[in-house]
């Protein structure tokens, strides 16, 4: 497997993306699209977990890690049009697609608005919609962090990404994502959380036509099973996982489950 450093990718509105390449076997593609908060660097364990089978490519969306930070509005289809752009630029006429939590959103969009770019689709840890109070809560979560700071909301977020066993086994990989997480501009955050808070992508679901998985952990109350069964039981062929145990951040806790789920939509993909 070999990498490339960091690149940048300008999209159609002139914000720049930062993207890396990890190049596989040639075996298949594969986007992934990071959480609320994180950037690129959320998928590396998985990507080491992949082992090479397909050529991953990961980046920051905008307003997080080393892209663009433009101010707001954002939404998801201006989130999966960056995709398409970074398909564009690097020569990727099509791709499994595959999110997390926040970047699982966008993949539904992104689905949505570029059916015929999706080989097949992974929808880890994540919803279509976060139900009708959706728009306040995260509208008071973007208040707290405008007002106290990241840091205040810390605490919360370690609870809520890991199960409790992980996190007093791996301090490092949960103190790395904090690290992150309190890297992000308060603007581009707040923005981002009333993107999520208005996200309503389930009217598409009926007509994805490829392959797509649903995995979700047992422990996630950020988006609990109920979220991926809704989902699962809307999209044609979708197949379920329930994750035993685990929280909000598969990809963390369990990048070789993940990779697992992502070289079997690869091998779909190839047989549909």
């Amino acid at each position: 497997m070999s990498e490339q450093l960091n690149s940048i990718a300008v999209m159609r509105d002139g914000i720049r993306i930062s993207y890396r390449l990890v190049k596989g076997s040639g075996e298949g593609r594969v986007v992934l699209i990071h959480s609320l908060a994180m950037d690129k660097t959320f998928w590396e364990p998985t990507v080491a977990a992949l082992e090479g089978f397909a050529d991953a490519l990961i980046y920051d969306c905008r307003g997080h890690g080393a892209s663009g930070k433009p101010a707001g509005p954002y939404s998801v289809e201006l989130f999966a049009a960056d995709v398409a752009d970074l398909m564009d630029h690097v020569g990727w006429p099509s791709s499994v697609v595959a999110g997390a939590s926040m970047g699982g959103c966008v993949a539904l969009a992104f689905a949505a608005g570029y059916p015929r770019r999706v080989d097949a689709l992974g929808l880890f840890d994540t919803t279509a919609w976060y139900g009708e109070d959706a728009p306040k809560a995260w509208a008071e979560r973007a208040g707290k962090a405008l007002a106290e700071g990241m840091g205040a909301l810390a605490g919360f977020q370690k609870t809520r990404w890991f199960s409790d066993g992980f996190r007093e086994a791996n301090p490092d990989v949960v103190e790395k994502a904090i690290g992150v997480f309190l890297k992000n501009e308060l603007p581009a955050y707040a923005a981002t959380c009333a993107m999520l808070g208005n996200a309503d992508i389930r009217a598409a679901l009926s007509k994805f036509d490829f392959p797509c998985r649903v995995a979700v952990g047992t422990e996630d109350y950020a988006t609990p099973p109920d979220m991926a069964r809704y989902m699962a039981e809307n999209i044609p062929g979708a197949s379920l996982f329930i994750m035993e145990g685990v929280r909000h951040f598969t990809p963390l806790e369990v990048p070789g489950t993940i990779a697992g789920h992502l070289k079997e939509l690869v091998e779909a993909a190839k047989a549909a």
